[in-house]
C-alpha cells in the first residue's frame, strides 16, 4: 500500500470518528469514550472494548451543553458533552471522566447528570502527589474502581495476562507514534502539518493493536525515502490541542513545518510507557507517576522552571527556529504557566508566538496573519 493511500485511511477516521464508532457497533464490539486525559485505556483494551478518545469536535456549535457548562468552560469539555447530548456518541457503551484540571473536576459529575439513565460514567480522580507510595496506592486504587465498572460493561473480568497484554499493545502503539513524529520531522516534504495531525488524532479512534500495525507500516515506507531537502521553516507546538484542519493548513501555506510537538493530545500522551513485568495494575499506576512536564501535573520542584527549560530543549533537540504555542481559550493552567515558559524561551533565544485558540474558531485571519509575520522573522 502506497504512503498516500495509507495517509487518506488515517485522515479519514480522523475526520468521521462518528463513522469508525458505527462501524464498530456494527461489528458487535462495545465502546468506551475516554475524556482527556491520562486515562488507563489499557484497562479498556484488556475488557476486550476499544477505547475511543472524546476531544471536543471542530465541526460542532456548542448548544444543549449550555444547559449544563459555565460559560468559562474550555470548548473541548464543552463540545465532548455537546456530542453525548445531540447524538454524535450516543452509541458508546460508557465513558471514563478524568479530574486532571479544574474544568474537568466539576464537568465529570455534569456528565453524569446529564447522561443518567442513559450511558454509565466512570470517574476517575488522579492524585496530586503521584509519585510517593501513598499517590502510587491511590492511584492503583482508582483503577480498582475503573477496572470494575469496566468488566460490568464488558461482561467479563479483566485479568492480570489480559492487562499485561493490553499495556504490550498500547507500548506498542506509543512507539510508534514517536517513531512517527520522528520521520515526519525528516520528510516533512511528504507529512504536511495537516497530514501529521491526522495521523497522531486516528490513535484515539482506532484500535489501539490495528492503529499500532497500520503506523508501523507506514513508518517503514517514509524510513525508505531520502530526508527532506526542506528549505521552509520548522517550528515546535504547544498546547493542549491543536488538530484543526483549517488553522494547521496555515503552517502549510507559508512552508512552515512541524519538527516536534509538546501537545497533550499528541506527543505528551505516548511519551511514557508502562512495564511489561510485574503487577500490571502497580505498572500503569507507576507509568502514570513517571509523566512529566505537564502544565496539568503537580511538579514537586515547583521553584525551578522544569518544564519552561524541558519545552526550550525541546525546540533546540528537534532543529526547530521557534515555538508556536496553542493557549487554549479558558485553560488556566496553560495561562498561569506562560509566563514561566515565556522566561525559559527566552533565556534560550528561542522566538514563539502564543495563539488564543478554541474549537469554535471559524475565522482564522488573524491566525494566518500572525503565522505569517512569524515565518518571515525566523
Amino acid at each position: 500500500m502506497s504512503t498516500e493511500v495509507m495517509l487518506k485511511e488515517f485522515a479519514e477516521v480522523a475526520e468521521h470518528p462518528h463513522r469508525v464508532l458505527t462501524a464498530y457497533k456494527n461489528e458487535g464490539k462495545k465502546v468506551i469514550g475516554i475524556l482527556p486525559y491520562f486515562a488507563p485505556v489499557e484497562l479498556v483494551v484488556a475488557a476486550g472494548m476499544v477505547p475511543m478518545g472524546i476531544w471536543g469536535s471542530n465541526k460542532k456549535t456548542i448548544s444543549m451543553a449550555k444547559e449544563y457548562c459555565a460559560t468559562f468552560y474550555c470548548t473541548i469539555a464543552q463540545l465532548a458533552l455537546e456530542m453525548l447530548l445531540d447524538g454524535t456518541m450516543d452509541q458508546l457503551d460508557g465513558i471514563i471522566t478524568p479530574t486532571i484540571c479544574d474544568t474537568l473536576r466539576p464537568m465529570s459529575q455534569n456528565f453524569r447528570v446529564a447522561m443518567e439513565g442513559k450511558l454509565p460514567c466512570i470517574f476517575l480522580a488522579h492524585p496530586q502527589h503521584r509519585k510517593p507510595a501513598f499517590g502510587l496506592q491511590f492511584t492503583v486504587d482508582q483503577y480498582m474502581h475503573v477496572k470494575a465498572e469496566l468488566e460490568k460493561i464488558s461482561g467479563a473480568a479483566i485479568t492480570d495476562d489480559a492487562l499485561r497484554q493490553a499495556i504490550k499493545v498500547m507500548n506498542r502503539s506509543r512507539a510508534a507514534r514517536r517513531e512517527f513524529v520522528k520521520l515526519a520531522s525528516e520528510h516533512c516534504d511528504v507529512i504536511t502539518a495537516v497530514k501529521r495531525s491526522a495521523v497522531l488524532r486516528a490513535a484515539w479512534f482506532m484500535e489501539p493493536a490495528v492503529f499500532a500495525e497500520k503506523l508501523e507500516a507506514l513508518n517503514a515506507e517514509l524510513a525508505k525515502l531520502p530526508a527532506a531537502n526542506w528549505t521552509g521553516k520548522k517550528i515546535v507546538t504547544s498546547g493542549i490541542i491543536c488538530d484543526n484542519p483549517k488553522l494547521l493548513q496555515i503552517f502549510d501555506d507559508n512552508k512552515i513545518a512541524i519538527a516536534a510537538d509538546d501537545v497533550a493530545q499528541e506527543s505528551r500522551s505516548f511519551r511514557v510507557d508502562a512495564s511489561e513485568e510485574g503487577d500490571p495494575m502497580m505498572a500503569l499506576a507507576q507509568q502514570f507517576a513517571d509523566q512529566d512536564y505537564d502544565d496539568l501535573l503537580y511538579d514537586e520542584h515547583s521553584n525551578k522552571n522544569r518544564r519552561g527549560e524541558f519545552v526550550a530543549e525541546l525546540v533546540k533537540k528537534s532543529g526547530a527556529q521557534g515555538l508556536v504555542l496553542f493557549m487554549q481559550q479558558f485553560c488556566d493552567p496553560e495561562e498561569m504557566e506562560y509566563p514561566y515558559l515565556k522566561k525559559a524561551l527566552d533565556a534560550a533565544d528561542i522566538p514563539h508566538i502564543k495563539l488564543g485558540v478554541d474549537q469554535q474558531m471559524r475565522d482564522f485571519g488573524q491566525a494566518s496573519t500572525a503565522i505569517q509575520a512569524f515565518a518571515d522573522v525566523l
